[in-house]
This record gives C-alpha cells, sequence and structure tokens, in this order.
C-alpha cells in the first residue's frame, strides 16, 4: 500500500511539471485570432522618422574609456 501512494504522488508531480512546461492549452490555442490584430507599420513613416535623426559629428568609440585616445610614442 505504502508503494502505491508514493507512486501516485510521484506521477502526480511528474504531470504537475510537465503541465508548467507546457502552459495552459486553451490559452495556447485562444492566441492565433489575436495575431491579425497587430498594428500595421507605415514604411513612409518610418524612413521619415530616421531621417529626422541627425548625424553625428564625431564617430562613437564605444572603447574610448578602456583604451587611450593616442597610441603611447616608443623612443628611440
Amino acid at each position: 500500500m505504502r508503494i502505491l501512494v508514493i507512486a501516485a504522488a510521484v506521477l502526480a508531480l511528474a504531470g504537475s511539471v510537465a503541465q508548467a512546461q507546457m502552459g495552459a492549452g486553451s490559452k495556447r490555442h485562444g492566441n492565433d485570432a489575436k495575431a491579425d490584430n497587430k498594428p500595421k507599420v507605415d514604411e513612409k513613416a518610418y524612413r521619415a522618422a530616421l531621417e529626422r535623426i541627425p548625424e553625428p559629428k564625431e564617430k562613437y568609440d564605444p572603447w574610448g574609456g578602456a583604451r587611450p585616445s593616442e597610441p603611447a610614442k616608443k623612443s628611440k
């Protein structure tokens, strides 16, 4: 009897873990109708927004703080 209870508990825990990984089935299938409601991207507005971004005066150096700005000169 003890073995039967332990086996039932192990199966219940294994099933709950699998359910947590898979998620709820009704929620997963219900998202297909909502996928069509995404806003459409307006290409003309996107390109106009990109043109409004100003060009940088200096080239950006992401490693500028990690290395010296000028290489060290070797003396002869």
